[in-house]
This record gives structure tokens, C-alpha cells and sequence, in this order.
């Protein structure tokens, strides 16, 4: 089969890597030619998944015409806040009726709170639209390392037909149609995630970490449910399994942003030192936004917006989260 993967980082590369080695024929897109060059040559993404070798077939393309020509399935596989720029570019070129298109992004947009697979449906025209989401950092999945993850989309034969391209040995596919719980918790789960790097970084323990994601959980929960969401979703690989990883893992971005905020960093020399995205800075304000306007309490997203929006300290975070009122468990 022909894939095309739109997205030269970690994460497209990554899943280029194992549709690849499932005989596939891939292409990759980038918006850069020249460190596409840089890549041939190579045989390596240095600065998105460095000290992985890449085969010789991969293909490497910079126009948007090319890249999607001939494709039986495309992959989005580009950060939140470039998903509705870079599906405009594409607009009008996936003509092949039925062509699978399976968006890998964890987000909203901040202008509109839109899920991504609701951009790419609206703007590529077509409703052939799958997620994939669920605890998959792609420096793993990359060099083999088992992994579990699901497949989403309102019509379960989409779902089936996602499911059976990305299924494999060591990348097992559940289904889903609750595509809009599946996108929720990919997208506030980064959000947490920076909490839990904020008390790793004043020094708390694993007291502190613990409940910051029991609490992080009921707040993904509260949240989606609100918005339309199955509740058991969130007991998922989509839900506490991707929370789990993100606020865990020595490669999540956004928990080493909240380390580093809670280590009294500037938000803003954090993200300019960074080459890679961390989606979490980006999504709280839209997630912070529908919360206020749906009526859904989010004290542990209200905290991080605070940081990375408000001036906040760390510390000072922390302490209006403890200050609150109590109340019963739920």
C-alpha cells in the first residue's frame, strides 16, 4: 500500500518506520526541503529521533502535491498548532474516493477548541477519518518497543480499517467509536502532565505525583463527559494509559516543561530552548476556555494556564490547589 505520512517529526517518523516495516511503501512530508535533504542524506532525523537509522526507501518529499499522489492512506502527524494551516495546504489534493485518514495529534485548536479530526474532516473534505492515540512515545515504538494504543472513529469499519493498517507484532490496535473521548483525553492529558513536571520540580514526591494524576484523571474525566463523551473511554489506553506515560516518562516534552516551571524557569526561554513541541503549553488555553464556558471545574488545568499563562510560580500554584475547599471525593 501507498501511505503517506504528513509530518517530518518523531512521531510521523516514527509510525513511518513501522507501517515501512510492514512492507508498506512510505512518504513523508515536511515543510522544509532542505533539512529533508539533510535527512536522505543522512539516513537519520536528527532533530526530531536522532540515533534511529532510516531505510533507503523512505521517501522524503517537501511539495504537498507530490507527497499525497498516489496515496491509499494518509497519516497526520504534525503538531496542534500547525494541524489547520498544514491540512489547508493539502485541501482539494486527496481526491482518491475512500482514502483512509488516520490523524495521530494529541490537541485543540486555540482559536476555535476544534478536535483535530474534526479540522481535518471539515477542511480535506472527506469522512473517511480515523484517530490513533493511546501511551506510544515514538523513541519506543521507533526501536521496537511493545506498544498498545487505539484506533477511533464514529463509523467502527473506519475504526476496523485503522486498526488493521497499524496493527502488528509489537503495535497492538484496539477499536473505538468514541472518537471525541479519545481526542479529549489525548489532548488534556498533556496539560496534567506539566503539573506533575511542576511538582517534580519543587522537589515533591511520589505523594504528590500520585494524586496529581488521580485528580488529573477525574478532571479528563469531568471534562469529557461534559462534552459528550462515554465514561468508561477514559479507563482506556486513551485515557489513564496515555496520562500514566506522559506524566511518567524521561521522553514526555510536557512533563519536562513543568520540571523545569517548577525549577522557576521562564515559560518563555523554556519553549525557545526547545526544538520539539510540547502540545500541553498550547492546549491549556483552549481547554481552560471550554471548561469556563461548559461550567466544568478543572483546578489542576486552571493551575497550569496560571503558570504558563499567568505569571505563577510553581509554588504558588501549588499552594491554590491545597487552599481549596474541601469536598467529597468524585
Amino acid at each position: 500500500m501507498n501511505i503517506t505520512i504528513i509530518g517530518d517529526g518523531g512521531w510521523g517518523t516514527a509510525i513511518g518506520l513501522l507501517l515501512h516495516s510492514y512492507g508498506h511503501r512510505v512518504t513523508l512530508w515536511g515543510p522544509f526541503a532542505a533539512y529533508l535533504d539533510e535527512i536522505r542524506a543522512s539516513r537519520e532525523n536528527s532533530r526530531y529521533l536522532p540515533g534511529i537509522a532510516l531505510p533507503d526507501d523512505l521517501r522524503w518529499i517537501a511539495d504537498p502535491v507530490d507527497a499525497v499522489a498516489g496515496a491509499e492512506a494518509v497519516v497526520l502527524a504534525v503538531p496542534s498548532k500547525f494541524y489547520s494551516s498544514v491540512c489547508v495546504s493539502f485541501a482539494g489534493l486527496i481526491t482518491t474516493p475512500g482514502t483512509l485518514v488516520v490523524s495521530l495529534t494529541k490537541g485543540l485548536c486555540e482559536k476555535t477548541h476544534r478536535r483535530m479530526s474534526e479540522i481535518a474532516q471539515s477542511t480535506l473534505g472527506l469522512d473517511t477519518i480515523a484517530v490513533l492515540s493511546g501511551p506510544s512515545h515514538a523513541e519506543e515504538v521507533a526501536r521496537g518497543i511493545p506498544t498498545a494504543v487505539v484506533a477511533a472513529a464514529d463509523d467502527e469499519a473506519i475504526a476496523q480499517r485503522a486498526q488493521q493498517l497499524f496493527n502488528g507484532p509489537l503495535f497492538r490496535v484496539y477499536t473505538s467509536t468514541d472518537t471525541l473521548g479519545v481526542e479529549i483525553g489525548g489532548a488534556v492529558k498533556n496539560v496534567i502532565a506539566i503539573a506533575v513536571g511542576a511538582s517534580d520540580g519543587l522537589g515533591f514526591g511520589d505523594n504528590t505525583r500520585a494524586a496529581l494524576i488521580t485528580r488529573g484523571l477525574a478532571e479528563i474525566t469531568r471534562f469529557g463527559i461534559a462534552l459528550g463523551a462515554r465514561p468508561e473511554t477514559f479507563s482506556g489506553l486513551s485515557g489513564v494509559g496515555d496520562l500514566i506515560v506522559t506524566c511518567t516518562s524521561r521522553h514526555s516534552r510536557n512533563h519536562a516543561v513543568g520540571e523545569r516551571l517548577g525549577r522557576g524557569e521562564n515559560i518563555e526561554a523554556i519553549l525557545g530552548s526547545m526544538k520539539m513541541v510540547a502540545e500541553g503549553v498550547w492546549n491549556a488555553k483552549a481547554i481552560h476556555s471550554l471548561a469556563q464556558t461548559h461550567g466544568v471545574e478543572m483546578p489542576i488545568t486552571d493551575a497550569v494556564h496560571a503558570l504558563c499563562y499567568e505569571s505563577f510560580s510553581a509554588r504558588t500554584a501549588v499552594e491554590t490547589l491545597m487552599a481549596r475547599d474541601t469536598k467529597p471525593e468524585a
